[in-house]
């Protein structure tokens, strides 16, 4: 497995893997599939010294993704602050993906100038809880009953880490 800096070619993918994740259902809050041209400007935003997507490819072929994304945009006392997000592709699952691109992101937090991370999750995405936990993060927060897909009413949880004694 190759972890790297996402290309514009790798868009289709990426959009591919989220949008498995929009039909499971409570893995992600959208409930409509993303379209590649839309989402163009997203991975254009996703500068490689500030906010990178990064690809987990196998085999030549992208498998999962992570991305570093601000938070709360234009408040400059949260720019060490950073939100994490990840999906792999349902073939690649439980295959450690998930935590390989998270243990990389870890190792650039300093790169980037990461004070904290942060993820936002369902209360129903057990997995990512799991994954969240193992590599030291801890709740937060929580929002209880703010997700409902069709009437099913889910929770939305805060996973933060402070990394600023990673090396």
């Amino acid at each position: 497995m190759q972890i790297r800096l996402a290309k514009p070619e790798d868009l289709y993918r990426i959009v591919d893997i989220y949008n498995q994740a929009v039909d499971m259902r409570f893995a992600t809050a959208d409930t409509e599939h993303w379209e590649a041209e839309e989402k163009q400007d997203w991975l254009a935003k996703h500068t490689r010294d500030e906010y990178p997507v990064y690809v987990a490819e196998i085999e030549g072929r992208v498998a999962g993704w992570l991305s570093i994304s601000p938070y709360r945009p234009g408040r400059k006392a949260l720019i060490y602050t950073k939100e994490v997000s990840y999906y792999i592709d349902q073939e690649y699952r439980r295959r450690g993906i998930g935590g390989e691109l998270l243990t990389y992101a870890l190792k650039q937090a300093a790169n980037l100038q990461v004070r904290t991370y942060f993820a936002i999750l369902l209360d129903t995405n057990l997995p990512s809880v799991k994954l969240l936990e193992k590599f030291g993060f801890s709740q937060w927060g929580f929002l209880p009953g703010v997700a409902n897909f069709d009437g099913k009413v889910c929770g939305h949880l805060y996973y933060g880490l402070s990394v600023d004694n990673i090396k």
